[in-house]
């Protein structure tokens, strides 16, 4: 079964590739950069959900004092840094074809070059800390601080300052700057994108319970 589920996001994956070559039309505009947004989008939305997903485990654990909140935790926040890597990359690509240089320290750019540099100190925080009660509770405390920074840096300054930056998919009138089609393609991207990513913690998750398991022993 576990097989058949891989195989079929494989192929849901390959789907979701095809339908943005040949199903999606082109931006205006963007031309064949269009493309780039069906990868760039989910990964940016991916990477919101797994900061505040680390930050609700994090304030579980303050809660309960649970290591497996806190690897939960920990694991969320590394996939919420993976994901956000991938978007800045995916992100760079556009600005070369667009703008003629992979950086331009652009609002956009500038403010998820500042989240990496906050989830990269706390990956730095957690391996710089042995005890296993004291890293997890300034873990916790920072993930639920630095939280507080992720609509700031991707909802509200790149709203502030001029960006070279596309519009964002929802316009502050509560309208969708995307053709159907394309907006259908980046649902379905995704969904793949996100199986991916639950994947990954969940494979994580069953590494993260036997070392503590094995440290109980």
């Amino acid at each position: 079964m576990k097989t058949l589920l891989k195989y079929g996001l494989l192929l849901w994956m390959l789907a979701a590739i095809a339908a943005g070559t040949l199903y999606a039309p082109l931006a205006k505009k963007l031309f064949e950069m269009t493309r780039i947004i069906y990868p760039h989008l989910p990964v940016a939305w991916i990477t919101v959900i797994a900061f505040a997903l680390s930050a609700f485990w994090s304030i579980v654990y303050l809660r309960n004092r649970d290591l497996v909140a806190d690897a939960k935790a920990a694991i969320w926040a590394e996939l919420g840094l993976i994901a956000c890597v991938l978007a800045t990359l995916t992100g760079a690509v556009f600005a070369k074809g667009m703008w003629g240089s992979y950086w331009n320290w652009d609002p956009r750019e500038t403010s998820i070059f500042l989240l990496l540099l906050i989830y990269a100190a706390y990956v730095t925080l957690r391996t710089a800390i042995e005890d296993d009660e004291r890293r997890a509770a300034l873990s916790a405390t920072y993930s639920v601080i630095a939280v507080v920074t992720v609509p700031f840096l991707i909802f509200v300054v790149p709203r502030i300052y001029f960006s070279l930056h596309p519009d964002p998919l929802i316009n502050s009138q509560g309208k969708r700057f995307m053709e159907a089609k394309m907006f259908q393609v980046v649902l379905a991207s995704f969904a793949g994108y996100l199986a991916i990513f639950v994947w990954m913690y969940r494979i994580h998750l069953r590494m993260a319970l036997a070392r503590l398991r094995a440290r109980e022993e």
